[in-house]
């Protein structure tokens, strides 16, 4: 029989640190702690679920925060990303990014595991503008942006991240595309649309599996793309384009991490 238990109220698993100590947080203390430009909850999120959820995200946060080896600044992208908890949503989606207004949302009772992806949706939003030379900017994502080709910012993190794009989209040769993104975009042409192959979906699936992969595990943060009927299918990278992708992905955030450490130790 299907789990008929809502979703925010399932067991989650997870094996990192216990970051609040068994204590219960706020969504106050997100907004604290890691810095989000506003965090709105539905008005149909009853206080029980308000807590749950709150504890989990704390976590959720906490381990990417670990995973990725950088600052709580970075988990609100400088304090520009917005999230809301149960508010409006859509039949069949769990989660999603809006770049107008730079929110997070994720559904009451569907979120749980979608949150790694969304954020990676925001990230790949806010850094465009940092890693290209762009008019308009306003729902750009780096990873369509390196596809079209648009100029590159010389830096060492632009170079790196580039680096991860190339290895996602582009064969080995980069001279055609890479097999996952033809695995794609033929998925997308049997189901008759583009979303698949879109490269901000490609960039966030390879994300959310690159972390799910790790040894530091939270089914609220990632979920599903290991084994799944998705996963199944092939809608994300293999494990040996994964490994590929995490050495570049990790030492790029893991470095960005130390580089802004560094700063804002030097300017206490």
């Amino acid at each position: 029989m299907p789990d008929l238990t809502p979703r925010i109220q399932r067991q989650y698993y997870r094996n990192g640190p216990p970051h609040r100590g068994g204590a219960d947080v706020s969504f106050a203390d997100l907004l604290k702690i890691f810095g989000f430009n506003s965090i709105h909850i539905g008005r149909w999120v009853t206080a029980d679920e308000q807590q749950l959820a709150a504890n989990l995200f704390f976590d959720a946060f906490c381990d990417l925060q670990q995973l990725l080896q950088v600052p709580s600044e970075v988990i609100s992208l400088r304090g520009s990303l917005g999230l809301t908890f149960g508010i409006g949503g859509q039949p069949g989606v769990c989660a999603h990014y809006q770049p107008q207004g730079r929110i997070l949302a994720l559904a009451k009772n569907a979120g749980g595991g979608s949150l790694a992806h969304e954020w990676y949706h925001a990230f790949d939003h806010y850094i465009a503008e940092k890693m290209f030379t762009l008019h308009d900017t306003r729902n750009q994502f780096s990873s369509s942006c390196w596809l079209q080709h648009k100029p590159l910012k010389p830096h060492y993190f632009n170079t790196l991240l580039s680096e991860v794009y190339q290895k996602l989209f582009l064969s080995d040769s980069a001279e055609s595309e890479s097999g996952f993104f033809r695995h794609c975009r033929q998925l997308d042409s049997k189901m008759n649309r583009f979303y698949l192959a879109r490269p901000e979906e490609m960039a966030a699936r390879a994300f959310e599996k690159v972390l799910q992969m790790q040894p530091l595990k939270n089914s609220f943060l990632v979920s599903g793309t290991l084994k799944s009927d998705a996963a199944a299918h092939g809608i994300y990278p293999d494990d040996a384009l994964t490994d590929i992708l995490a050495a570049i992905w990790l030492q790029y955030f893991s470095l960005l991490g130390h580089g802004l450490t560094n700063k804002n130790n030097s300017l206490r």
